[in-house]
């Protein structure tokens, strides 16, 4: 078999501009702002409906604001990137995600709130579409270790707001500053960003005719699909798992200890599988194996909510793994970074508006219900296709292959 041809990236000639600790250090730093503006939000929501006299509507709008963001703002991430280059598109993201923290604790009026809100979203969207972009074109025989450095970046990210933003409101008695003080974070991110517009290239016009066939390509149909089941299973979880515990007799707090176990858990896998998914080559095996953990803490949730519930929120914390892997296929399953970023955000633009179907139906199943049971047993069902698309998305394949066949 002969060689595969080696791509050169349109980032990649001026890589020698910035030193290695840089790129790593923007990397792990945007990383670690994808997920602060939502995951500080909601243990602080019973208070910020309260002071900015929300509605139930409007707090359900809120908590739906992201994946409409990801899904609008991540279609439109790549044509960006290949209109003003990827790290000018990385920076202003930055600061987008800094401003709207910034903004809408200062004002309290739900107008500015709601727009400084979608500001940081955009930021967030741009930049979960561009990071496997970025990966690809610094890290190109080294995606595994990128794709692990702001995977795990992430996962703190998420933890941490959700863990401290109550202690630090409680201790100076103002829900502005516990949300707010993530808006520092993502200051230091995009001034570490910063010096990477100097020396940048912008994709090349071959790169650009090249994007707009991605959708062609059937591969990147199935790698965007199984992110879309995988993600609605998860932000079903989110959603509702601690109201399946509480409606199996846990108390509020025992419930919220057990739904904190599951981003726990994305931490050490985010750091391990992309490495693992690299060497692997066909990434098979770790889609079956995450689907049967999902079946086997749906089931346990189903048949025994209050009994070693410890086990179940493990069990599917683990199935959740299936976004790490999901993100990472998308470098695997590209040559170069132009059309990394534009499978990026073909990807998720796409499984983000699957995803937003996801806590919607489980809560109307489980209103028109009264139960859980049909729920799980929902879930359960979509587990068929996610593992039929994710076992087509994992053989070694490549989206530009297709797309030049075509």
């Amino acid at each position: 078999m002969s060689a595969l041809p080696r791509v050169v990236s349109p980032v990649s000639s001026a890589r020698a501009t910035w030193p290695g600790w840089l790129l790593m250090a923007a990397l792990i730093a945007f990383a670690f702002n994808l997920r602060p503006a939502v995951a500080s939000i909601a243990p602080i929501l019973t208070e910020l409906r309260t002071d900015l006299n929300l509605s139930a509507a409007l707090a359900g709008l809120l908590t739906t604001l992201p994946v409409l963001c990801f899904a609008g703002v991540g279609a439109v991430a790549a044509g960006l990137s290949r209109r003003f280059g990827l790290h000018a598109v990385l920076v202003v993201a930055a600061f987008a995600v800094f401003a709207g923290q910034a903004i809408r604790v200062v004002f309290d009026a739900t107008p500015v709130f709601f727009v400084a809100t979608v500001l940081a979203l955009a930021g967030i969207a741009a930049g979960n579409v561009l990071l496997p972009a970025f990966v690809k074109a610094h890290y190109p025989n080294r995606v595994g270790v990128g794709t692990a450095a702001y995977t795990t970046s992430m996962s703190v990210g998420t933890v941490l707001p959700a863990a401290l933003t109550v202690p630090i409101a409680e201790a100076v008695s103002d829900w502005h500053v516990g949300v707010g003080v993530w808006a520092l974070a993502a200051l230091a991110a995009g001034l570490l960003t910063l010096p990477l517009l100097k020396g940048a290239q912008r994709p090349t016009t071959q790169g650009e005719t090249r994007r707009t066939s991605v959708v062609r390509s059937p591969l990147a149909w199935s790698l965007a699909l199984f992110m879309g089941l995988q993600a609605l299973q998860a932000y079903a979880m989110f959603g509702w798992l601690p109201q399946i515990f509480r409606d199996a007799g846990l108390d509020a707090a025992h419930a919220g200890l057990l739904f904190s176990v599951i981003p726990l858990v994305g931490i050490p896998l985010s750091l391990v599988l992309p490495g693992i998914a690299v060497k692997l080559g066909n990434q098979t095996p770790m889609v079956i194996g995450f689907v049967s953990m999902y079946v086997l803490g749906y089931l346990g949730l189903w048949l025994a909510p209050d009994r070693i519930s410890l086990l179940w929120v493990t069990l599917i914390g683990i199935g959740m793994g299936a976004f790490p892997l999901a993100l990472t296929m998308i470098g695997l399953r590209s040559r170069s970074s132009d059309i990394t970023a534009s499978l990026s955000s073909f990807v998720q633009s796409i499984g983000y508006l699957v995803a937003a179907a996801g806590p919607l139906a489980i809560g109307a199943l489980y209103g028109a219900t009264g139960g859980w049971t049909v729920p799980i047993w929902v879930l359960l069902v979509l587990l068929v296709p996610q593992l039929i698309l994710g076992l087509l998305a994992s053989r070694e394949r490549y989206v530009d292959d297709q797309l030049t066949s075509g």
